[in-house]
């Protein structure tokens, strides 16, 4: 895929060049010859201009690419100017990065396809990672649904799996299990590896180091926690 982003910044850069990495075509825009120097080598143009500014917006590839990022974070004023003009000449796919709760509102008002809240998810990320107490994978699968993966709880060590019953009182499903391996390669070199465990065996308990996988709400892990260190 083809994508514009406009805005530069520590969170448009690692964007454009995170989607290069992966094989898709970026174009960079930013006013500021500066973010623009440090990133032309590492994606497929960039240009130095006034995204705010109707006629040199104009001048982009609009119509050649699937999807406009409008990444400014640090200028609401810009931001908001930037995707009211994209709207106006009818770009059909826009996200844009909304920095606060009002930046929010206001890029919903102006029905963008996408609204990107980085700061937020990483903070829910952090949070998310303090409150289970280790590092935390999640999915985002819907508003409030959320595929964890997360180191199980003190509580639960020494239970049976068949007895921990997380649907009943949590509301969350157990979809598996992992635990770190420590397994020989070919060479004889060994090491540590993340694998499957059968949650299903009737005996099988929860030892040290197992990681859950777990689907539901963020009320619903909030939940646990608060049962479990009551």
């Amino acid at each position: 895929m083809k994508y514009l982003v406009i805005g530069l910044g520590i969170y448009g850069s690692n964007l454009s060049i995170d989607l290069t990495d992966m094989g898709h075509e970026v174009v960079g825009v930013d006013i500021n010859s500066a973010n623009v120097e440090s990133i032309k080598d590492y994606i497929s143009a960039a240009y130095i201009l006034d995204a705010s500014d109707e006629q040199a917006l104009a001048d982009l590839p609009l119509k050649t690419v699937d999807v406009v990022i409008v990444a400014i974070g640090e200028n609401f004023g810009a931001s908001i100017k930037t995707v009211a003009l994209l709207k106006k000449i009818g770009v059909p796919h826009i996200y844009a990065r909304a920095t606060d709760a009002l930046h929010q509102s206001i890029l919903e008002g102006l029905s963008v396809e996408r609204i990107l809240t980085p700061e937020q998810r990483a903070a829910n990320d952090l949070a998310k990672e303090l409150e289970l107490g280790g590092s935390t994978e999640t999915l985002r699968i819907s508003d409030d649904n959320y595929v964890m993966k997360f180191k199980a709880p003190q509580y639960f060590v020494g239970l049976k799996y068949s007895e921990l019953g997380l649907t009943k009182r949590y509301g969350l499903t157990l979809i598996g299990a992992t635990h770190l391996t420590e397994i020989t390669n070919m060479l004889g070199m060994k090491h540590f590896s993340d694998r499957s465990i059968d949650i299903n065996q009737a005996d099988r308990e929860v030892a040290e180091g197992d990681c859950f996988v777990c689907y539901g709400t963020a009320d619903n892990f909030k939940r646990m926690m608060i049962r479990i260190r009551s």
